[in-house]
């Protein structure tokens, strides 16, 4: 039990990071019906576009100073490639069958993943990324590294700026109002398709976001850290209501303390030592999800309308 505050220091941390990404994917589903596949290497080159503004910045640079500069520099990369998915890959099959954009969107993601692996410098092999010197910081009885602060205080941040945006603005407005109904939306005035990119462009810079809190934790991007990151981020999705902000952040933590435990404790109970550790983690983050989908199949938080971006 004296390990417990650390385990769900852990798993807070981890889902945080699932929940940023999780917004992108419910976010586009909620208005155009459509998952994302591709989400992930959205994330992906958020990192490396963090990285790269990191690069070129003056030896001597402080990491402080250096990470406003680098969301920024995440964050144009992502909103670009994921507003250019959204524009050339995805709007022209809106009225195709749904199983073509999804199609699209897996494609598009191998297309996302090899570009970066032939054209970015050295990309065959992961790039370190910056840390923050000096050692933990113990709050409530849990050990946290300096950058795992980070999406701590990024994700709550987020969540609260996005709930006021959707439900405080007109663009806001005008994305409830199209993912209810775009038919009517558009013929109320509402530019739809602006909305559309606005929804995909949010996304994307949360996902960038969530790739600096990964490239800060983990001390490193690679060209495949998007594929499992953006199906744990899907999977997040789904358990806290597939088109629900919330449900998003919520599903997100949910999956990371569930991976979390389960690494720390699932080992300790008699006749599951085999199946305790790293390794099982992603096993029983999926077994989670299949229960949830067996017993509330809409999701933790389910689908509301007025949530909905």
């Amino acid at each position: 039990m004296h390990e417990l505050p650390q385990q769900l220091a852990n798993g807070l941390i981890l889902g945080a990071m699932y929940g940023l990404i999780a917004i992108g994917y419910t976010m586009v589903y909620g208005i155009v019906q459509l998952i994302n596949f591709a989400h992930g290497e959205i994330f992906m080159v958020g990192g490396f576009g963090a990285l790269t503004v990191w690069l070129v910045l003056p030896e001597g640079f402080g990491l402080g100073a250096a990470v406003p500069l680098m969301i920024i520099g995440g964050v144009l990369v992502s909103v670009a490639v994921g507003t250019a998915a959204e524009r050339f890959a995805y709007r022209p099959l809106r009225s195709a069958p749904r199983l073509a954009p999804l199609i699209t969107a897996i494609g598009l993601s191998i297309v996302l993943q090899q570009a970066v692996w032939m054209w970015y410098p050295d990309a065959k092999k992961d790039h370190p990324f910056p840390q923050f010197h000096g050692g933990p910081i113990e709050i409530l009885g849990a050990n946290i590294q300096r950058g795992d602060l980070f999406v701590l205080i990024a994700a709550p941040l987020c969540m609260i700026a996005l709930g006021l945006f959707v439900t405080k603005t007109r663009s806001g407005r005008g994305m409830q109002a199209t993912a209810q109904d775009p038919d009517t939306a558009k013929l109320m005035g509402i530019n739809t398709d602006r909305i559309i990119v606005m929804a995909f462009a949010i996304g994307a810079a949360f996902a960038a976001i969530a790739a600096v809190a990964y490239g800060l934790k983990n001390g490193q991007v690679g060209f495949r850290m998007g594929f499992l990151m953006g199906l744990k981020a899907f999977t997040a999705a789904v358990l806290g209501g597939i088109g629900n902000i919330y449900g998003a952040m919520l599903g997100g933590i949910v999956l990371g303390l569930a991976e979390s435990l389960a690494t720390g404790y699932i080992g300790e109970v008699p006749g599951m030592d085999l199946f305790g550790g790293g390794a099982w983690k992603d096993v029983w983050a999926f077994a989670l999800l299949i229960l949830v989908l067996l017993f509330r199949p809409q999701g933790l938080l389910g689908e509301r309308v007025a949530d909905r971006a």
